[in-house]
């Protein structure tokens, strides 16, 4: 009776226009019916007082200042209506960078897409062309990636070519996500490089006479090698796991480059060593396609059954690295003269502070900044550094 009315001026049969809230508007209650999709009104009481809030809302800044200022709006109007129990839907708010590409021209003013240019590195700038018709383009500024600019770039694309591990794995690694992201050609081209070498690194076939996943350790003493990559190795996961949950993502990216790189360089001592040396070593393996599963799933689940693991590695529990192994054996002392840095010394921890002093005292480029003044104290802060008084 409402919708369906006769037009006021020529009284013809007509509709009322209904679409008339923005999109942010009609999404703005979503999470509350999530709790209960299947309840009779629109929210479950019960439900909505057991999930609510959602524990961290994650949206681009167009989201901050839209979906979040409606979904709020909407909490307080149904926490007044009795369909929920609160007024602020959300404990956290993480507001993410966009991905951004250059934006191009053509002479007549119409954007072009990516695929539509052919670009050319000359000696002082690029130039562009159009394929299709080879007239000059006009490279512009680097925008937010939008249909009506037309610089985007088809996922199904990146994906055909370089595969989903390697787009997500460039996105994460290539600035922290509070920040933009620029969608570049060498960029993926060298996310995709780091995955080949990841495949490789886990699927050589020299790891074959490893223990497999699940091994218990065998009993024996290990080189000084393998030693020094199992501590790297739970160094590792405890700081991948660590920014990974404070949305550090481009910083667990650097720690799994750093541990891959460890694997890499240790694996062919460590393959010919004892029992316990290859133990380790597969060990290593195993974290590393654990922690790599969150930005590349396709590779770490291919990679964990090669190792021997049963079942799908999204099922396993997140590695938990070993408390010994994360405690320093040794630290580095910064050395002063008259309140001065000149150098610094690696010590054992917890070293006798007379015997932190001789060893000072030994180093070279502390006597040579001593000179012919004479020392007259030299003042030890064990584990935190050394200052010498001269005069």
């Amino acid at each position: 009776t409402w919708k369906h009315v006769n037009c006021p001026k020529c009284g013809a049969e007509a509709r009322r226009e209904t679409d008339t809230f923005d999109t942010f508007i009609d999404s703005s209650w979503y999470f509350a019916r999530f709790c209960a999709p299947q309840a009779d009104g629109p929210t479950d009481r019960t439900a909505v007082d057991y999930w609510l809030p959602v524990d961290q809302y994650i949206g681009g800044v167009e989201h901050a200042i839209l979906h979040l200022l409606y979904a709020r709006f909407y909490s307080r109007a149904m926490e007044q209506t009795g369909h929920l129990g609160l007024q602020e839907p959300f404990a956290g708010l993480f507001t993410q960078g966009m991905v951004t590409h250059e934006t191009y021209q053509s002479e007549d003013g119409s954007w072009l897409t990516p695929e539509e240019i052919e670009i050319s590195a000359g000696e002082d700038r690029r130039s562009a062309k159009q394929i299709a018709t080879g007239a000059p383009v006009k490279i512009g500024s680097i925008e937010k990636m939008s249909k009506s600019k037309k610089n985007t770039v088809d996922p199904q694309d990146i994906i055909a070519q370089y595969g989903a591990d390697t787009a997500r794995w460039f996105m994460l690694s290539d600035s922290p996500p509070e920040r933009d992201v620029e969608w570049t050609a060498a960029g993926v081209e060298g996310a995709w490089r780091f995955v080949q070498r990841v495949w490789a690194l886990i699927a050589d076939p020299d790891n074959s006479g490893l223990p497999r996943v699940g091994t218990p350790m065998p009993e024996g003493g290990t080189g000084a090698a393998a030693e020094q990559l199992r501590r790297t190795a739970h160094k590792a996961v405890a700081s991948i796991t660590d920014a990974i949950e404070t949305f550090h993502f481009n910083r667990a990216v650097a720690q799994i480059y750093e541990l891959t790189n460890a694997i890499r360089k240790a694996a062919p001592e460590l393959r010919k060593g004892p029992p316990a040396d290859q133990w380790i070593l597969s060990e290593s393996l195993v974290f590393a396609t654990q922690v790599i599963a969150p930005m590349m799933p396709h590779l770490a689940e291919e990679a964990w059954e090669g190792l021997g693991g049963s079942g799908l590695l999204i099922a396993q529990p997140w590695p938990q690295p070993d408390p010994e192994l994360l405690v320093e054996d040794s630290i580095t002392l910064p050395v002063q003269v008259n309140g001065k840095r000149r150098t610094e010394i690696e010590v054992p921890k917890d070293m006798a502070n007379d015997q932190v002093e001789a060893k000072v005292m030994d180093n070279e480029r502390v006597l040579a900044a001593i000179g012919d003044k004479t020392v007259k104290k030299v003042i030890v802060v064990p584990n935190r550094i050394v200052n010498i008084v001269v005069g």
